[in-house]
């Protein structure tokens, strides 16, 4: 919880009790079902919160968008971005099943109106986004043309940022990027690494990419 208040000074008390209460809900459910390994547990709020928050650091979300987490697991990166953001409606996807129990048994204790969990496969899912997030998920390219898929149009959107895909990642990813630009040369591929904004160890070879045109 430390790092969280030094890297998010401004939360408001809701948003503190929520995140505090992370860390007990998780322990709870994973002794029930595994959603995070063992050995990640003890370091939820480095490796899986504040990670999933690094997407706060980089965008300010306009109230009123519809994110989609695709593959969200356990609940990241929309569980700790839906605290942040309780404006944003955020739908949770995961195609198994007892992974979305506890990320639905995890939103309602805490309170998030704005969380959808549903247990479906990506292409199974028919509404459309103004982003979708991931992570550890594909390779960009795969990755990509299934979320073009899911987004709005430029018309459809609330604000002008930019719409997309924001993939958390990690290693060199110059192969990916490379492969996916070469199907799409339109597309623009923006990378952030989360070495500039977190000192700590874990993400010195962890990146965002953000892929919009």
């Amino acid at each position: 919880m430390e790092l969280i208040h030094k890297h998010f000074p401004n939360l408001n008390p809701t948003q503190i009790a929520q995140f505090e209460a992370l860390g007990p809900l998780y322990a709870e459910w994973n002794e029930m079902i595994n959603v995070i390994s063992r050995k990640d547990i003890e370091g939820l709020y480095t490796k899986h919160v504040l990670h999933s928050l690094s997407i706060a650091k980089l965008f300010d979300f306009p109230a009123g968008y519809k994110i989609l987490d695709i593959g969200t697991g356990g609940g990241f990166p929309g569980i700790p971005l839906a605290i942040i953001f309780p404006e944003v409606h955020f739908t949770l996807s995961d195609s198994i099943a007892k992974k979305i129990k506890v990320v639905n048994a995890i939103a309602e204790n805490l309170g998030l109106v704005n969380v959808t969990a549903i247990a479906q496969r990506g292409e199974n899912i028919h509404d459309y986004f103004d982003v979708v997030v991931a992570r550890a998920v594909t390779r960009l390219l795969p990755l990509q043309q299934w979320a073009s898929t899911r987004l709005n149009s430029i018309d459809n959107s609330v604000s002008d940022f930019p719409l997309g895909l924001i993939a958390l990642k990690g290693g060199d990813l110059s192969e990916e990027i490379d492969e996916f630009l070469a199907e799409n040369p339109e597309s623009i591929v923006d990378e952030y690494a989360l070495s500039t904004i977190f000192e700590d160890p874990f993400f010195e070879t962890k990146k965002i990419l953000h892929v919009h045109s």
